[in-house]
Formats: C-alpha cells, sequence, structure tokens
C-alpha cells in the first residue's frame, strides 16, 4: 500500500493532538509526519508512536518544502483561509475541521457514514470540509432512519462541551471550579465564553443571527441540508454545559409516515459508527462521560411520541474532539485514498 506524508495544521492544539492520536490508532498508512503551527509554537514537541516531534513553522511553502501529500487543518477558520489555498497549490488535498469552507457550493462537506461520495467532488478546489462537531454526530443517527421513514423535520437541543471551544475554554472550566471549592467562584474570571460557566449552562454557542439564532445553530440547520442533500426543516437549541468533552443531543423527529420505536432502534444498531445503548430498566443511556476516547456516537432513549405517530425522539452523545472532528477528518483521508487508489 502506497504511504502519505501528512501535515497536521494546529497539531499541538485540542483537535490536532487528537487527530495524532487517531492516525497512530489506525495504523494509518504515514510516510512521513509534519506536525505545523504558528511561529509561538516552534520549538515545542508532539508526540507520535512514542517518539517526539518538532513543531514545523506553518509558512506558504512548508507543504512543497515537506512534499505534503495531505494537509488535515485544525487552527481555526482564519488560518485555514490564508494557508489552505498554499497546501493545495503544492499538490496536497486539505481536509479542513473550520467553517471556512463549510458552505461553499465547491467544496464538499462530508460525514463519511453520511454522503462518502461526495468526496470525489475535492479535485475542484482541492478542499474537503469538515462539518461542525454537533452536525456530525446528529447527520450519523438521522441519516438511516431518514433513509427508512423520509424525514420532514428535526427539533435538537444541544448539551456541549467546553472542549468545542477550545483548549482555553476548558481551563477556564477547571480554575472556575477550583475557584468554587476555595470558596471564590464570585471572584473567577470569564473570557472564553460571556458568563461563569462552571455549575452554569449557557444558551448561547457563537454569536447571534439577526433570525434570533446563534451561528452555531445555523450552521446545524445549513450543514445538514448540504450533507444530507435534502431541505429538512430543523430548529436548534444550542447550550453550551460545564463538562469537558462530549456533546450530549436531545433530538425529535417528524417523518413522512409512521414509525415504531422498536424499528428504528433495530435500523440504528445496523447503522454504520452507531452504538445503541438503549435499557431504561438497567439505567442504560449515553452520557458524555462513558464516550470519551471513542470513535463511535450513541444513540439511547429511542421512544414514540405520545401524541403523534410520526414522532420519534432520541438523546445521542458523541466524544466532540473525536467523533465531531479528528476521527471525522482522518476518515474522510482514508475514503479519499480509498477513491484515489480504486480510480
Amino acid at each position: 500500500m502506497k504511504k502519505y506524508n501528512v501535515a497536521v495544521v494546529g497539531a499541538n492544539g485540542a483537535v490536532g493532538e487528537e487527530i495524532l492520536r487517531v492516525l497512530e490508532e489506525i495504523d494509518f498508512p504515514l510516510k512521513k509526519l509534519v506536525p505545523l503551527a504558528s511561529a509561538r509554537s516552534v520549538g515545542k514537541q508532539v508526540e507520535f508512536n512514542k517518539e517526539s516531534f518538532d513543531i514545523i513553522e506553518l509558512t506558504h511553502d512548508v507543504f512543497e518544502k515537506e512534499e505534503v501529500d495531505i494537509a488535515l487543518f485544525s487552527a481555526g477558520g482564519s488560518v485555514s483561509a490564508e494557508f489552505a489555498p498554499s497546501a493545495v497549490a503544492a499538490g496536497a488535498v486539505v481536509i479542513d475541521n473550520t467553517s471556512h469552507f463549510r458552505m461553499d457550493p465547491n467544496v464538499p462537506l462530508v460525514v463519511p457514514e453520511v454522503n462518502p461520495q461526495d468526496i470525489a467532488q475535492w479535485k475542484e478546489t482541492g478542499i474537503i470540509a469538515n462539518p461542525n462537531c454537533s452536525t456530525i454526530q446528529m447527520v450519523q443517527a438521522l441519516k438511516p432512519l431518514d433513509e427508512a421513514y423520509d424525514l420532514v423535520r428535526v427539533d435538537v437541543d444541544t448539551y456541549q462541551a467546553t472542549s468545542g471551544a477550545g483548549k482555553s475554554a476548558m481551563e477556564e472550566l477547571v480554575s472556575q471550579m477550583q475557584a468554587f471549592f476555595a470558596f471564590k467562584l464570585d471572584e473567577a474570571e470569564h473570557k472564553a465564553f460571556n458568563h461563569q460557566i462552571a455549575l452554569n449552562v449557557i444558551p448561547q454557542i457563537d454569536v447571534f443571527t439577526d433570525n434570533g439564532y446563534t451561528k452555531e445553530e445555523m450552521k446545524m440547520v445549513n450543514e445538514t441540508t448540504k450533507i444530507m442533500h435534502k431541505e429538512i426543516a430543523l430548529s436548534a437549541t444550542c447550550v453550551r454545559v460545564p463538562t469537558l468533552r462530549g456533546h450530549a443531543e436531545s433530538i425529535t423527529m417528524t417523518f413522512d409516515s409512521k414509525i415504531n420505536a422498536n424499528e428504528a432502534r433495530k435500523i440504528l444498531k445496523k447503522a454504520p459508527n452507531i452504538v445503541v445503548l438503549d435499557n431504561p430498566d438497567e439505567a442504560l443511556y449515553p452520557m458524555p462521560a462513558a464516550c470519551i476516547d471513542k470513535n463511535e456516537t450513541f444513540v439511547g432513549r429511542i421512544r414514540n411520541d405520545l401524541f403523534s405517530n410520526n414522532m420519534l425522539h432520541m438523546f445521542v452523545v458523541a466524544d466532540n474532539l473525536r467523533v465531531g472532528a479528528a476521527t471525522n477528518a482522518v476518515r474522510i483521508a482514508q475514503k479519499w485514498i480509498e477513491m484515489e487508489e480504486g480510480s
């Protein structure tokens, strides 16, 4: 099998570190690892396969110099906007984890378990976009049910961990909890969020738009349509909660036909990357604490609506740094390799 030179942009960030772990765990066909970050990170190292690698400064010519085949970007939208074209010009395929390219009509937005065929469009721009973390786990669970019952509407409430806002946000939660136990929570600073996150929930992720929804909520609306190639009425309320990792979602689905919870459970058990945890008698259901470091999406609390026979409710949980970012990006790379080597 051919091996590839892989660059990880933002290699020492929260998602970058997870990408390295996933690449290591799945024994990716790696010829050379190129860990990239800004100039201020030069001198630092990352660990991969029990070896230490020096961070290389991200520049416009580094992709050509290092002969990069695949560039995994996870360093923020402005970084992707500036440097992704340079990676493409050097002959690399870019898999971008930021929101910058997601709604570009010429850039495929891919969840491999849902729309792997869209990867073939990569040649138009040289870029494949990784969807928003909350969107990825949701569409993985929606797709098999849509195929069976024809989904027409989704209402979702998310409970998103602080890691979705980066390392500094996780550190802020920890420092605020330390302040709480020192009886000084009222003195603790909050910079990552508009309000105190410890012992609190914040019904705002990203900024509000003119329609009253936040940008995070509109990402779920617009990205779902693009990924599933279907206009689905969707309303989202995205909430930040005081956990470190693992996003949870309470999802209500309306279908064009009658649906049975037991049948839906069987369908989901057969779906790719879905693990059904649904035994109320044993208090078995998905929780963020149980999904950390897992590459699967967990589904439970599957139940019929009490009043409408075409509605279903479920609870969906996944590790946002894995399923919602790193794992999805690496799986896109794997599918891209399969397509390139099979063509």
